[in-house]
């Protein structure tokens, strides 16, 4: 039976995020993907907005990860050459009505230390948005956007280059304790490992009762997202209030200027990973435009065009207050559960909070 020391199982952001980190610190990582390429699950499946950390409690893994990672990811892509942009983004209210909760948007994320904030009027949201229709907005202007797969490229260079190892097509189908580590089961072989780290996204509750552990019961919710055709005429993302379940029907731009809505909130009966749909009804439409015409009323008839969908693991279920990353930290052992919106932002953050968490170790530096 093959060891290695820590065994990574997710090559999603935040699993190629951990094994960058720990095999930066000199420890021995091998990535265990169950798919035959990384990142197609949740990171390829998401608006590729950079969050600036404005909505979640203060003092929350998501507030203090979110706030720490968009630092750490700015910084990052910059040295590394990953696509992005800090165009910025506008949180709408379009009724009067509604400004003082855009108002208390504002204190949560000046209380996560979101220090660039500013509360701007119908006119000054125009100023900056002319096609805008909205009462007031709130200016974040260190949101932006990234270029997911190129993020996950470069993090996978690094690993690898520190020496880890990926293995595509390795499904972990349980494990027991064995001594101070682990043996998996990985395909039809085993595999001894002194520390397990669960970054399997979507499968993370059922990999870790495959390894004898307590697991949440996550929900799935769907959103699903919409291409404009033709060119919009915004410079910044563009964000209604948030709704149950997630941040509303937004306008994101990708890194050539094309515009996409979404997404929505549709909560999915079913528990089972394996089992989930991707597919997006084009019947959705006149919904997304309906939405988007609330800020936005020059929206051409017709012009959505049905784009991709992506499912996000949650701890909480519909009516219920979001709620926090949970990160369970065991001897030799760390689930990372409900990793969802701001996960990409907050991917390196969340490696570095795990490295700490598995240290100290004789090759690993504090």
């Amino acid at each position: 039976m093959d060891h290695v020391e820590i065994a990574v199982i997710g090559a999603g952001v935040v699993g190629l995020a951990v094994a960058r980190e720990l095999a930066l610190r000199g420890r021995e990582v091998l990535i265990i993907e169950a798919a035959g390429a990384i990142g197609t699950g949740i990171s390829s499946r998401n608006s590729e907005v950079i969050h600036a950390g404005l909505y979640h409690p203060a003092g929350s893994l998501k507030a203090r990860l979110c706030v720490r990672g968009k630092a750490l990811l700015y910084a990052y892509c910059a040295a590394r050459g990953v696509a992005h942009g800090r165009c910025g983004k506008l949180v709408v209210a379009t009724r009067a009505a509604d400004l003082p909760r855009l108002a208390r948007i504002a204190e949560q994320g000046a209380a996560n230390g979101v220090d660039d904030l500013r509360l701007l009027d119908h006119a000054q949201a125009l100023a900056l948005e002319p096609a805008l229709d909205c009462a007031g907005a709130l200016l974040s202007p260190s949101s932006g956007i990234v270029d997911s797969h190129g993020l996950m490229t470069a993090l996978l260079g690094d690993a690898e280059h520190a020496g880890a190892t990926l293995a595509l097509a390795s499904r972990v189908s349980g494990g027991v304790r064995d001594g101070g580590g682990w043996r998996l089961r990985v395909g039809d072989f085993e595999l001894g490992a002194r520390c397990v780290v669960n970054a399997a996204g979507l499968f993370a509750a059922e990999l870790a009762r495959s390894l004898g552990c307590d697991a949440p019961a996550l929900r799935f919710a769907r959103g699903h997202y919409f291409a404009l055709a033709g060119r919009a005429p915004f410079k910044h993302l563009i964000y209604p209030l948030p709704v149950d379940g997630g941040l509303g029907v937004h306008l994101t731009l990708d890194l050539g200027g094309q515009a996409r809505f979404g997404p929505d909130v549709q909560w999915l009966p079913g528990t089972d990973p394996a089992t989930l749909d991707y597919a997006v009804d084009p019947a959705l439409a006149p919904a997304f435009e309906a939405e988007a015409r609330g800020y936005w009323p020059g929206l051409p008839q017709g012009a959505l065009q049905p784009a991709y969908s992506g499912i996000r693991p949650k701890l909480t279920g519909p009516g219920e207050p979001a709620a926090d990353f949970r990160i369970d930290v065991a001897p030799g052992l760390v689930n990372l559960f409900g990793i969802e919106s701001p996960g990409l932002t907050a991917a390196l953050a969340i490696a570095e909070w795990v490295a700490e968490s598995l240290s100290p170790s004789p090759t690993a530096s504090r």
